[in-house]
Parts: structure tokens; sequence; C-alpha cells
């Protein structure tokens, strides 16, 4: 298995590859066969000791809580892997957009439902925030399922390889991702109910009609591209009023 996500990832010298989480070295070892020199985040003490004595030459080790860490001071063009802690994930990715125009490519280890979620489209029990939050700013795709018997001791979940490709620009305008960000929770807040209802305090309803947006959908029923334009909308308005 580890073999089989080495070959997706396509580590080469030279690539300046940053692994999250690396524990004991599964994925470790063999990137280092692979790159020569890599460099790690992992926050436990105890595991930055035990790779500073058998890794002492080849690692550099960022004992840091990667949630925290400011990725810009490693540079441009980074690659980004690792099989990342389950309680954290999604704050963790949310963080690490933050960077995505110093991102080349990224390959983690998630919780095979959280994948899903984040590569889910419109009309989806899995479509939510974290699929439109994402996907503004990444392109994606679930490349591989790992069971759990491919660990020891087994989880009680199923996990999954994900890619993630920054897209070259993000979908909604940088000025406007706030507005996008508190439109897309507001949307999702009542997943049950209609957009004429969650929306009522961004949209009224000549809004929707302008944008052509049927407003007895509800929220996963919207592609990226529509949150998009009623982002425009409203941002325009504000302008006009300001």
């Amino acid at each position: 298995m580890i073999a089989e996500i080495i070959h997706m990832i396509r580590p080469v010298p030279g690539d300046r590859m940053i692994e999250i989480g690396p524990g004991l070295g599964a994925l470790t070892r063999p990137l280092l066969n692979c790159l020569g020199s890599l460099q790690v985040i992992e926050i436990d003490r105890d595991i930055v000791d035990y790779l500073s004595r058998n890794y002492a030459e080849k690692l550099i080790i960022h004992n840091v809580d990667a949630l925290k860490f400011d990725f810009s001071m490693l540079g441009e063009r980074l690659r980004i892997v690792g099989n990342l802690p389950y309680n954290i994930s999604t704050p963790l990715l949310f963080h690490l957009a933050r960077f995505s125009s110093l991102i080349t490519d990224m390959y983690f280890m998630l919780q095979l439902e959280v994948v899903a979620r984040m590569v889910a489209q419109p009309s989806t029990a899995d479509y939510g925030r974290l699929s439109l939050m994402l996907q503004n700013r990444f392109v994606m795709e679930q490349l591989l399922i790992v069971p759990a018997e491919a660990f020891d001791p087994p989880p009680r979940v199923q996990s999954a390889i994900v890619y993630m490709r920054p897209r070259a620009k993000p979908v909604i305008p940088p000025e406007q991702e706030k507005l996008f960000g508190e439109l897309v929770l507001a949307a999702f807040s009542q997943r049950r109910k209609t957009l004429r209802n969650t929306l009522r305090h961004y949209l009224a309803a000549e809004d929707f009609d302008q944008l052509e947006i049927d407003s007895g959908l509800r929220a996963e029923n919207l592609s990226l591209m529509q949150y998009s334009a009623m982002t425009q909308h409203i941002h325009t308005i504000s302008q006009t009023k300001t």
C-alpha cells in the first residue's frame, strides 16, 4: 500500500517536499529513498526524538503544531503529503488553503467520509460547506481507498488518499472570500430549508430572479459557480450602496 502511495506522489530529487505527521516513518523512509532530504512537521516530542536519532542528516524537523505553522517560511512550489490526524483534518485543510498560491500539489490520507465530502458534487448527500470552500481553491480527486486492514492496529474507519492541486486562481476573488464563506455557512446552516429562508438576509426574491436561481432549492443543489454568482451580486450591491 505504501509503495502504491509513493507511486502516486512520484517524488523526485529537487522536490520541496513537506510531510505532515510523519510518525515513526512509514512514509518518510520511502520518500527519503527518492528525495535524499525531506522536511517534516511533527508536534510529538517523543517522535521528534526518534526521527532525530534515525534520520538526523536527512530530515529538517519542525517540532510545531501544523495548525499554527507558517508554510510561507518554506518558500514556493511546495509539495505537501501526510497521514493527517482525523480530529484536526478539516481545520488543517482550511489552514493550508491560505497558502495555496505557494503549493504545487498535496497528497493526504484522510478518513474516507472526509474525502467524500471534499470531492462531492452538487445534489449529493456529501456535498456541503467543506466541498465548496476547498473546491474554490483546489482541484481535488479521490485516488485510493485504504482499508482498515492496512493498519496495525486497524482503525474503525476506512481511509482514502486525496489529491489536491491549487487552481491557477480561486473561483472567488480574494476581496469576496469572506462574504462567500458567510453565504455558504448561512445556506448550509439548516440543510432542509430552502434558500429563500436560509439566505433571506442576503437576497430578496427579485435578486434570485435576476440571478436565475430558484429560491425553492436547497443549499446542496447549487454549484460553486452559482454560489460565486450570488456572492458577486451581493458584493456589487454593497459596493453601490457605499
